[in-house]
């Protein structure tokens, strides 16, 4: 895999960390900003990721996970599946006071959809 620059997501209002984080072994790929220990993050949101799609399956739901949400006191944390490879995701971690949480999800995605892998 090319070596990925997440800078990028630091323009993002509220914007404190971010990791590109590996399903399978939940490790981080890549990582920019602080204030939380990304590679322990890593692993923990892989657990929830793989929770959520065994809880759709289970349901039947039959459709993907765009993004899932965790809202905390002081932030939220985006986890976000590439849509052209669930085996990997978006970790962003935003202030809730500074941060627009709509157009973190809309730059999140644009930002999904400038990578590329080649």
């Amino acid at each position: 895999m090319a070596k990925i620059d997440l800078n990028p997501l630091s323009s993002i209002d509220g914007f404190q960390a971010a990791a590109l984080v590996d399903v399978d072994s939940g490790l981080a790929l890549a990582t920019t900003g602080g204030g939380v220990n990304l590679e322990v993050a890593a692993a923990g949101n892989t657990e929830v990721y793989k929770a959520k799609l065994k809880v759709a399956n289970t349901l039947g739901l039959n459709d993907h996970i765009e993004d899932i949400l965790i809202t905390l006191g002081k932030g939220y944390h985006l986890i976000r599946p590439l849509s052209n490879n669930s085996k990997i995701f978006l970790y962003l971690v935003l202030d809730r006071s500074k941060a627009n949480l709509a157009m973190a999800r809309h730059e999140l995605k644009s930002f999904e959809n400038s990578l590329d892998f080649s």
